[in-house]
């Protein structure tokens, strides 16, 4: 669990750098970009996300849990994953006035273009993480991923400062995709291709089951652009994408990081038959990421209007933040107990989870998507937490259930309801300027930490175990 723990927080190290750039991009196209603009963005990276799951559909989980020789599988899945890389980018590049016209957006289409020759770069950087997640070595990935991400992060910021538009966010999107893999090497992660039949064998085995359940799983977060995209334009896809932008940032930061330590953590503890530490160790990551995202999403859906300080055109936006901050919360949740699920060797279960909440989604967009932002917003809301209590039946009949749920719900309940109450009662005591937003939010993190201390010493004691 140590080693786990300390590389949760250079993998939080990373995603902060990384995802801290993203923040930075997303204010600045908010700033330079139209609501079309930033539509047509948006639009782009789930095509492109679409593609790089594809392309992986899920086979760096293997370098975790193989009994093969971990480098000849990478070998192997190195060469699966950049061959599928290049064919998709070529697919997607000879398509991509097909899918502009189907998204009745014709300035997407050379977007689309550009961004797909990523495609075989991202392809190579994810076999070299699969190495190090199975070693628990985030320490080593920190430097092409945080290191990518920045380049990138520049790269956009520069030129969409020059004028460039949505080109710039694109470019920059190159920029990293091509930086991870060649900062791989430069922190000694070397893949050589290979080619192991054994390894070939059991990487489709896994592609079978797993493969579709990370088809759906990139469908899920990005099924919601294409509907508005289709149904309602670009521009209405500029709002809602900033909103989510925003929802995203703590289930990426938190959520994300704890489940890629929990997967390769738990396959090892299946690995090496200490099956019976699974409880524990989903226990103390589910309350890690309650009590943490539960606290940012809580102050995001304080400061959800404070988004007219990028321009009176976002006020829009205010609501769907509040409704996608709640849907932020229990996706996140879900991200982390699917980690334990398949960890735990039951693949099948977690693609029929996966399954059974894109078939939800798509059955209420395509009823509640005409009636705007909003609308979709709350529909991601009401399906996300239909799924939770699923999942949670899913652990609980394997024995692998975190305990003390419900305390800990309590504590996030009660500390998001201080925070809120705060954020009513300090509104009028801030300006509506940058410095004025960061102040309130400030105090009102102060504020929800000491309620979740007042309610539960229990949590806090677990979380500083995971600390130290």
């Amino acid at each position: 669990m140590t080693g786990a723990v300390r590389g949760s927080l250079w993998l939080f190290l990373a995603n902060l750098i990384g995802k801290g750039g993203q923040v930075a991009v997303t204010l600045v196209l908010a700033a330079f970009l139209t609501e079309e603009g930033l539509g047509l963005v948006a639009l782009t990276v789930s095509l492109v996300n679409i593609g790089q799951v594809v392309q992986s559909v899920g086979v760096y989980d293997v370098i975790s849990r193989t009994g093969l020789d971990p480098r000849r599988m990478a070998g192997t899945l190195l060469v699966l994953s950049v061959g599928t890389g290049v064919a998709l980018a070529l697919l997607l590049v000879s398509a991509a006035d097909g899918i502009a016209a189907a998204l009745d957006a014709p300035q997407v289409a050379p977007l689309v273009r550009l961004a797909a020759l990523s495609l075989p770069f991202t392809a190579a950087a994810g076999v070299q993480m699969g190495l190090l997640h199975r070693d628990l070595d985030f320490r080593r990935r920190v430097l092409p991923d945080a290191g990518g991400a920045v380049l990138g992060a520049l790269t956009t910021i520069g030129l969409a400062v020059l004028g460039l538009g949505p080109s710039a966010l694109v470019l920059g999107l190159l920029c990293t995709a091509v930086a991870q893999p060649l900062l791989g090497l430069l922190a000694g992660v070397r893949v050589r291709p290979a080619w192991d039949a054994d390894a070939a064998a059991e990487a489709l085995r896994w592609i079978a089951v797993v493969g579709p359940g990370a088809l759906v799983a990139v469908l899920l977060v990005n099924v919601d652009y294409l509907a508005i995209g289709h149904e309602l334009g670009t521009g209405e896809v500029g709002v809602y994408s900033l909103a989510y932008r925003i929802a995203w940032v703590p289930y990426i930061v938190v959520a994300v990081v704890l489940g890629g330590v929990v997967f390769p953590l738990c396959a090892k503890l299946v690995r090496t038959g200490e099956r019976d530490a699974l409880p524990q160790a989903a226990g103390r990551f589910t309350h890690a990421v309650l009590v943490v995202t539960g606290g940012l999403y809580a102050v995001a859906a304080a400061l959800a209007d404070r988004v007219v300080l990028f321009g009176d055109r976002w006020a829009p936006a205010a609501l769907p933040l509040v409704l996608l901050c709640g849907y932020g919360l229990g996706f996140g949740l879900l991200h982390l107990w699917y980690q334990v699920i398949r960890a735990a060797g039951h693949a099948r279960r977690y693609l029929a989870l996966e399954l059974t909440h894109l078939v939800a989604l798509v059955a209420g967009l395509a009823l509640t998507t005409r009636y705007g932002v909003v609308a979709v917003a709350a529909t991601q809301l009401v399906v996300v937490w239909a799924v939770v209590p699923l999942a949670w039946l899913v652990l609980a009949r394997d024995g692998i259930a975190p305990p003390g749920l419900a305390r800990v719900a309590a504590t996030v309940a009660l500390g998001a309801a201080c925070c809120l109450s705060a954020g009513r009662l300090l509104g009028d005591l801030f300006g509506p300027t940058l410095p004025g937003v960061l102040g309130e939010a400030a105090v009102l993190v102060l504020g929800y930490a000491a309620a979740a201390l007042l309610a539960d010493r229990r949590t806090v004691r677990e979380l500083r175990e995971v600390r130290r």
